[in-house]
C-alpha cells in the first residue's frame, strides 16, 4: 500500500500504514497469549472474554473485533501453536524439508524434531477443545475442523512420503496418512506424556520410530 500523504498545518506529511499494521498484530499477538495462558490455567467455560481482555490491556469490544469469541480465539491459539517458536512457521519448515530430502525415514525424523517443538504447545489446547466439545456446540465444530484440518496434512505429508518410492508394501498413501494422523494426536501425547510422564525427547523419538517402522520399507515393525 502507497504511504498516504496528510496535509497539516499547510505542510504534506506521510504517514505509513505499515506502523498502524504492525501494531494491530502486536495487539492480537498480545491477545492470543493472553488467551492461552487463561485457558490453560482456568479451563474453556471458566476463562472469560473480560478476563483475555484485561490480561491483554485491551477492550472487551476490541477482542471481539478481532476474533469473534471465545472459539475464535481458541482457533487463534491453535494456529499460534501450530506454527512453532522459529521464525519460520513449522509447517512451511515441514514442506522445505520434504522437498529437499530423498531418504523417507530423514523426513521422518525431521517431523518428529518439529513434534518436539510443537506438541508441547499445542497438544494441551487440542486436549482442551476436546474436553469443551462436550459441553460447547462451538467447540464440537472446532473440534471437527481441527481434526480434519489435521487430516489434510497428513494426507499431504503421506502423499510426499510415497513420491519417495521406499513405501512398504501395500501401503496405501490413504493408509499411510492414517498411520500419520494417530501418531500425532493429542490422545497418544496425553498417554504417553501427561499420564505416564514420559519426557519430550522420549515421546517423540518413540512416535518417530513408530512411524518409520509402520511406513517405510526395509525396516523393522515398532
Amino acid at each position: 500500500m502507497r504511504p498516504v500523504e496528510v496535509e497539516v498545518k499547510g505542510e504534506p506529511r506521510r504517514y505509513d500504514a505499515s506502523r498502524r499494521r504492525a501494531q494491530a498484530e502486536r495487539t492480537r499477538a498480545e491477545i492470543v497469549e493472553a488467551a492461552r495462558e487463561l485457558l490453560l490455567a482456568e479451563g474453556y467455560a471458566a476463562t472469560t472474554i473480560a478476563a483475555i481482555s484485561r490480561r491483554a490491556h485491551v477492550s472487551v469490544e476490541t477482542t471481539y473485533k478481532a476474533f469473534g469469541g471465545k472459539p475464535g480465539l481458541v482457533r487463534a491459539v491453535c494456529e499460534r501453536a501450530l506454527a512453532g517458536t522459529g521464525p519460520v512457521p513449522a509447517e512451511r519448515r515441514s514442506d522445505d524439508l520434504q522437498r529437499s530430502q530423498s531418504d523417507p525415514r530423514t523426513v521422518i525424523r525431521g517431523w518428529g524434531d518439529l513434534m518436539a517443538e510443537v506438541a508441547p504447545l499445542v497438544m494441551p489446547v487440542l486436549l482442551l477443545v476436546r474436553d469443551a466439545a462436550t459441553q460447547d456446540p462451538a467447540m464440537a465444530d472446532l473440534r471437527a475442523e481441527l481434526h480434519q484440518s489435521r487430516m489434510v496434512r497428513m494426507e499431504h505429508n503421506a502423499a510426499s512420503l510415497a513420491a519417495l518410492g521406499r513405501m512398504r508394501d501395500g501401503m496405501s498413501t490413504h493408509d499411510a496418512a492414517e498411520v500419520l494422523w494417530t501418531y500425532s494426536s493429542p490422545e497418544l501425547y496425553e498417554l504417553l506424556v501427561l499420564t505416564r510422564g514420559w519426557t519430550i525427547e522420549r515421546y517423540t523419538r518413540f512416535v518417530t520410530d513408530a512411524m518409520i517402522g509402520a511406513l517405510v520399507a526395509g525396516t523393522d515393525r515398532p
